[in-house]
């Protein structure tokens, strides 16, 4: 049962313990971690198939499926499957290939000359979760944008199935992506491959997908341990839904549920203007729940979750501001007037017909997204993500003479004498 709190009874201290997610992890998952880790660095494939079966129960003949059994895989995929993927795929491209876009050229005073440039990350990495149920969600939010940006080598890791292959699902995302190998690895060891590289799995430079505690950790202890990028500190998934009378509670009981089956340590947040919403929300969630496959888990969401009633709707932003949600659902009709105070989410979901499912799957935004209040500070996944920007800049002679003077105080006033040297020796040749 949701836990029911009052806006205005909560001091400023109270709301923000309130917004407080738990993101330490316990001792025991830290020192599994390295030991993984430092394993897959040591000893390489060897580990990778020794953690297969350990782990995924399956004894690998090779690490990866390549093209011929992507071909094969992916030929068995239902026909209503395959058609629902490529409305997915077709979405998300459209939506990601508006984000190229090319800067200009800025004169910053006359004879210079300032402008950026985006070039691809070379290598990247994608860890699709899974195992029993890989998923192909994720590998189309991650692979698409990889595309787009024009990555040279994009390495995919997946843990295998019981069968020590991949699914159908994913098979068929690699084959429309262009991959020809999927690494049938999981956990931190396939974090820590793609980090060190091994004998069969490349290094890459930045590594991106969700994944358990033990992934989320292994992602966090690469980047000072091999210097790997990561695409954003990541927690349990999470969602917010402000609602007012406008609300149907029918709805709004559907999206904190849908959050909440991601696993008992999701959060599923419901703030509403009125104390009538909130309970014919929480009769609705009953009923909801009691038909679902995976209710036990997702009964024990709901018991990590709250919900806050608040005065208006502007109240209502308020504290989701302070929340920062990776997913934020706006329960209104009015939900236009709102826009302009969100300051902190990952993805915003406008009107009563406008489920966070549909951004999880097809819609065309990315669901790989900022958690435990990260979205104060961190963007979701975007084409800008498996890009650099670098800065160029020219001087001619005429910039030389304009912008030398200035160089040259500049530097003498920080003592760096060489610096000066660098712009004195050029001014006098001209």
């Amino acid at each position: 049962m949701l836990k029911l709190y009052s806006y205005t009874d909560l001091s400023e201290q109270q709301i923000e313990d309130l917004c407080l997610r738990q993101l330490e992890d316990d001792n025991t998952i830290q020192e599994r971690v390295k030991e993984i880790i430092d394993r897959v660095k040591s000893a390489g494939d060897t580990a990778l198939y020794d953690y297969a079966l350990a782990f995924d129960k399956v004894q690998l003949a090779q690490l990866y499926i390549g093209k011929e059994e992507i071909l094969e895989i992916a030929a068995t995929i239902p026909e209503d499957a395959s058609k629902a993927i490529d409305t997915a795929y077709d979405n998300i491209y459209k939506f990601h290939a508006s984000q190229v876009s090319k800067e200009g050229k800025v004169e910053t005073m006359q004879g210079v000359t300032c402008w950026r440039e985006s070039r691809a990350i070379e290598r990247v990495g994608l860890y699709i979760p899974g195992g029993s149920a890989v998923l192909p969600s994720t590998f189309l939010m991650l692979g698409i944008p990889a595309m787009l940006a024009g990555c040279k080598e994009i390495v995919v890791c997946s843990p295998p199935q019981k069968d020590g292959k991949t699914n159908c699902y994913v098979a068929y995302v690699a084959l429309k992506l262009g991959i020809e190998k999927v690494y049938l690895i999981g956990g931190a060891q396939a974090v820590a491959a793609m980090a060190f590289g091994t004998k069969t799995v490349p290094k890459v430079y930045k590594i991106f997908g969700p994944g358990n505690r033990y992934v989320t950790q292994a992602k966090q202890m690469v980047q000072s341990l091999a210097g790997t990028s990561i695409d954003m500190p990541a927690g349990p998934s999470e969602v917010l839904v402000l609602a007012d009378d406008t609300a149907n509670p029918s709805y709004v009981a559907s999206d904190l549920l849908a959050q909440a089956e991601h696993g008992a340590d999701s959060q599923a947040i419901l703030v509403a203007t009125s104390r009538e919403i909130i309970t014919e929300t929480l009769k609705a969630l009953d009923v909801q729940l009691a038909e679902l496959p995976r209710k036990e888990v997702t009964a024990r969401a709901i018991d990590n979750s709250y919900a806050v009633l608040v005065s208006d709707l502007a109240q209502g932003m308020a504290f989701s501001n302070a929340y920062a949600p990776e997913h934020l659902i706006l329960a209104t009709e009015r939900f236009e007037e709102l826009i302009p105070l969100i300051s902190n989410a990952g993805s915003v979901f406008l009107g009563n017909l406008t489920p966070e499912s549909a951004g999880d799957y097809a819609s065309g935004t990315n669901h790989t997204l900022p958690t435990s209040g990260f979205a104060k500070a961190y963007s979701g996944v975007s084409l800008d993500s498996f890009v650099k920007k670098i800065t160029f800049q020219h001087i001619s002679p005429q910039g030389l003479q304009n912008i030398g003077n200035t160089v040259e105080i500049l530097a003498e006033a920080e003592g760096l004498r060489a610096h000066r040297n660098a712009i004195s020796i050029r001014l006098k040749t001209q």
